[in-house]
């Protein structure tokens, strides 16, 4: 090769290292360190390599409990597979700086990168440039990982914050959960406006929910523990609870849950958003048998009448009632449903 093709092919490679090393490093900064929510393209290609294989193995299976079995596997694995990535291009990376400085073959240059990226550096190299490039490649593998094992703990908190908040409203809202049986629990006093303690917790919730699931989106697709809980089926039972309250109960709105249903709406819509148009998820269609549908006028009927044996006062006009209803869910149907087919949700329904 021309001396003059060689350089210029050197130089084209060392920068090309150089960017892919700042990249990675960036992605893993953005990842875990910086306090908002942005998307990380190089992690949602990782994280979408990732499920399409665990979708491939929940195809192969009939029942709803074996493909939750297999993709409570999945974040997990997507998220150790993060550090792994990182690692390899930023081997990459400094393989190709290697050798655009002069270090040696494609081989020998891979094989210094390694060595660097696995130990604390070599001294293997008749250049200091080079030497000084392999401390700071030790360097920056040690701190890849650690980044991901120091955060861990917080990922784990969260997780576990969230399922409580799940495992408590299962014990209060029936088996299968229904917005009428919780509104009924609620009611347990003779006044469903009482409980305002609850309704505030629920609040707190929702805004964990959208500041965790967001800055760490892997959590998203955390599963719960039991393989009919769901913290997005938890969600949209809450704000049926409050839409139902607001629709047929004839009684003032309490303040306390108009602020949760707020946050219950905001929350979910930007958790939608936030996977729907800036990582450009598309809903999977691995679905529960019985389905994830929104509630026809059926299911409405039997939920005002099982709060009318639990002795609330509701509104004698049902056609208006529906519509509020309906009209209410409309602000987080959208979100709810979407989030449901990207998690594998068990179905939801308003009642039995």
């Amino acid at each position: 090769m021309h001396p003059t093709l060689l350089l210029a092919l050197r130089v084209f490679t060392g920068l090309g290292g150089v960017i892919l090393v700042i990249t990675t490093l960036s992605a893993a900064i953005r990842s875990f360190v910086l306090p908002r929510n942005e998307v990380v393209p190089m992690n949602v290609k990782v994280f979408v390599s990732v499920r399409v294989m665990f979708e491939m193995a929940a195809k192969l299976v009939n029942s709803y409990e074996q493909r939750d079995r297999i993709m409570a596997h999945y974040a997990p694995v997507a998220l150790v597979a993060l550090p792994v990535v990182w690692e390899a291009l930023v081997g990459l990376g400094y393989t190709s700086i290697y050798w655009a400085l002069g270090e040696g073959s494609w081989a020998r240059c891979y094989e210094l990168s390694s060595s660097s990226l696995m130990t604390l550096g070599t001294t293997d190299t008749r250049h200091v440039l080079v030497a000084a490039l392999t401390y700071s490649e030790a360097t920056l593998g040690l701190l890849l990982l650690t980044l991901l094992l120091s955060y861990l703990p917080t990922i784990y908190q969260a997780f576990s914050r969230r399922e409580v908040t799940v495992a408590l409203l299962e014990l209060r809202a029936g088996t299968p959960p229904t917005a009428s049986c919780l509104l009924g629990w609620l009611n347990h006093d003779g006044s469903v406006q009482n409980d305002d303690q609850q309704w505030a917790e629920w609040e707190r919730w929702f805004v964990e929910i959208e500041e965790s699931h967001t800055s760490l989106p892997i959590l998203t697709f955390f599963r719960s523990p039991q393989p009919g809980r769901s913290w997005v089926v938890s969600s949209g039972l809450i704000l049926d609870t409050a839409a139902l309250l607001f629709a047929v109960v004839d009684a003032p709105r309490p303040r306390q849950v108009e602020i949760t249903f707020k946050a219950g709406c905001l929350a979910l819509n930007r958790v939608y958003r936030f996977f729907n148009d800036k990582a450009q998820a598309e809903p999977t269609d691995l679905m529960p048998e019985d389905g994830f549908e929104n509630p026809d006028r059926t299911d409405f009927e039997v939920a005002c009448h099982e709060l009318e044996e639990k002795g609330l006062s509701l509104h004698e006009d049902r056609d208006a009632a529906w519509a509020r209803y309906h009209e209410l869910r409309n602000r987080y149907r959208m979100a709810l449903q979407f989030l449901a087919r990207l998690t594998m949700a068990p179905g939801l329904k308003t009642n039995d």
